[in-house]
């Protein structure tokens, strides 16, 4: 493999950024796709595919064929507030393949009896997030209702990229909250990637049944998120 593109696949995978190694079977050659480039045409398409499914495949393009393998980092899930909620969300994204962090700064409630097997910081979001900041292949559930909890990861999701940004909360709760981010200096259009009410409206009552809302609208996001406006490539 050229000297070149094993450098940019490393730096790729240190960086945390989805990729795609794609071999000319005919040639002998390779290519790296990042998340944020595309060629155009058959092979963006194919690439494009790739990237929301996680699947590696065979295609030929232009009488070409290619194998594509794609490399996705683990997503990870950041849950603030360790409530009901999260106690079953937690779970779930554990199963569907998520690294999850709950983050509360009251002790009593993010305790290991109540998360086992889940990893906790009974620390302030502003405390833990600027050790380990927040990426694009991050989701950020805010669920403790409280702005002195909730409004500075929120912030941050939207400012990192992070690919779901979504808050527990009325629409009279979720107004005030778009108060408080732009008087923050976020924009408008900034503000609105935030998902509130949360998850998808399945008629969800349960804490449980609230935690499937809210992962398949995780799920939807990271899946089928918009990666088509893209422009460079390196080869």
């Amino acid at each position: 493999m050229d000297f070149t593109v094993l450098t940019h696949l490393n730096l790729a995978r240190r960086s945390r950024i989805p990729m795609v190694l794609v071999k000319n079977l005919e040639r002998g050659t390779h290519r790296v796709i990042t998340e944020d480039e595309n060629p155009g045409g058959a092979l963006g398409e194919a690439v494009l595919q790739s990237f929301r499914s996680g699947r590696s495949r065979l295609v030929e393009v232009d009488g070409e064929r290619l194998f594509l393998n794609v490399q996705l980092p683990p997503p990870h899930m950041v849950i603030i507030g360790a409530v009901h909620i999260s106690q079953a969300l937690a779970q779930m994204a554990l199963l569907a393949g998520y690294n999850v962090r709950v983050v509360d700064p009251r002790p009593a409630f993010a305790t290991p009896e109540r998360f086992p097997g889940i990893e906790l910081a009974a620390d302030w979001p502003e405390d833990v997030l600027k050790k380990r900041p927040l990426d694009a292949q991050t989701a950020l559930v805010a669920l403790t209702h409280d702005p002195k909890i909730d409004d500075f990861p929120i912030a941050s999701a939207i400012r990192s990229g992070c690919f779901y940004v979504g808050a527990l909360g009325s629409r009279k709760t979720h107004a005030s909250r778009i108060e408080r981010l732009q008087a923050d200096g976020l924009s408008k259009d900034d503000i609105s990637r935030v998902r509130a009410p949360i998850g998808l409206n399945i008629g969800a009552a349960s804490p449980a049944e609230i935690a499937v809302a809210i992962l398949a609208e995780v799920i939807q996001s990271l899946r089928l998120r918009d990666i088509s406006s893209l422009t460079k490539i390196i080869s």
